[in-house]
């Protein structure tokens, strides 16, 4: 930067004022906020400070090395070719924080990262904070799990919410650990991307991972992740019906709770380019209190999109190649699963394909979502059609089937075509 100190600082207030506006509310409609209050209510140091909160609690999962050997290959790292598959962590991540902690969590240590001071906030401390995290542990590497469920815990420190909820962003975390043990973990999502004939450094599409997060959720035994499913739109289309027998398959006259549902939307906005008319739409998507990120990015980098300033996507970047963490060991460290700072990109710069992420607590949250998504869908969408819509009644009522052909095919034959167009020479290994 080249303005003097103070237009610094006032140029970077307004950056992430705007920044913070922009991922909690609406032009017309106040989401829900952390502070209770109205964004004006606040002075400009507690704007930053609260957007700076929101953003690095969220989980970053980048490039590791170091990790044990994934199976039927000699990689023990996924730099320059498991980016896309972070991003769908990332996303996957969000919607647990939101499951487990709600959409008022933050992570107490959030602005421990680095200076708290608003001041400080330059493009110097900024890369120099990113760089400095290139964290590594010592000792023997023990690969296991905790089989404890986290409701388990509950009742020991009845009078310490934040005791119960630091168990279970630490339990969240070691769900994408880089070890075969890990449910989310880079090596499972592997041997499920198997049955689409993908391997390890091949480039993964965001909808195959969208896939890949649904086989992974449907198939995790852990305890308490079985109140939660994953639902894949076909062909840009939500099959109400269908999302809600997911909800209800499980339930029970001893258990009358139903599931909780991310819905995973894979879409395409553009041609070979995103097409600039779509701005409006994505930015209404972000808006979304359902929504829970965007997996996308540029050509040949995928990027989390977690928000918007103006015409532009705020976003977590997996391109970080850190060191190991073993995740099973008691107090393993944090700090390299959360971002100190976030970065964003033109919107044009978008590549055109990727998936949407949305989260609804229970049935009556679904419907509740789908009236609102739709309606954002009218408003913002300047084509006859939109995007993507959701419908009445079950698939196969429109001669579609609601799963894939068997158990062992993971992917629809349509989208087994689609992977032919794509290889690992048509990006760049970063």
């Amino acid at each position: 930067m080249e303005a003097s100190g103070t237009d610094e600082v006032d140029k970077l207030k307004t950056k992430f004022i705007s920044a913070w506006n922009n991922m909690k509310y609406n032009e017309s409609k106040v989401l829900p906020a952390r502070s209770g209050c109205a964004i004006e209510d606040h002075v400009i140091a507690g704007n930053v400070e609260e957007f700076r909160k929101d953003f690095i609690s969220r989980i970053w999962l980048t490039y590791r090395e170091e990790f044990p050997q994934i199976e039927a290959s000699a990689l023990t790292t996924d730099c320059g070719w498991g980016c896309t598959l972070r991003t769908g962590q990332m996303l996957l991540a969000q919607g647990l924080i939101l499951h487990f902690l709600g959409r008022a969590w933050t992570w107490p240590d959030a602005l421990h990262i680095e200076s708290s001071d608003s001041d400080s906030w330059t493009s110097n401390t900024i890369h120099k904070f990113t760089a400095s995290f290139e964290a590594s542990l010592s000792g023997e590497r023990e690969l296991r799990t905790p089989a404890v469920s986290l409701k388990e815990t509950s009742g020991k420190h009845p009078d310490d919410h934040a005791v119960q909820s630091e168990i279970y962003h630490r339990q969240i975390i070691s769900w994408f650990g880089d070890s075969p043990v890990a449910v989310f973990g880079l090596h499972r999502l592997i041997e499920f991307g198997k049955k689409s004939g993908k391997k390890a450094g091949d480039w993964y599409g965001p909808a195959v991972v969208a896939h890949i997060l649904r086989k992974a959720v449907e198939e995790a035994r852990h305890p308490d992740l079985q109140g939660l499913t994953i639902y894949v739109a076909q062909d840009c289309t939500v099959y109400n019906s269908d999302v809600i027998d997911k909800q209800t398959d499980s339930v029970t006259a001893g258990d009358a709770r139903d599931k909780a549902v991310i819905i995973l939307v894979p879409v395409r906005l553009g041609g070979e380019r995103t097409n600039i008319d779509y701005l409006e739409f994505v930015k209404g998507v972000l808006s979304l209190e359902y929504c829970v990120g965007i997996i996308g990015g540029k050509p040949k980098q995928s990027y989390y999109f977690a928000g918007f300033q103006d015409d532009s996507l705020i976003y977590m970047d997996p391109h970080y190649c850190q060191s190991f963490v073993d995740v099973s060991i008691k107090d393993f460290p944090l700090e390299t699963f959360h971002c100190p700072s976030p970065k964003k990109m033109s919107f044009r710069k978008m590549d055109p394909s990727c998936t949407i992420g949305f989260y609804c607590r229970n049935v009556q949250d679904f419907e509740r979502a789908s009236e609102e998504i739709t309606k954002m869908l009218k408003i913002s969408s300047k084509e006859k059609y939109p995007l993507f819509t959701f419908v009445n009644g079950h698939s196969r009522d429109f001669d579609f089937t609601s799963t894939a052909a068997s158990e062992e095919d993971l992917f629809l034959e349509d989208e087994k075509k689609n992977f032919k167009r794509f290889s690992t020479e048509e990006f760049v290994l970063l």
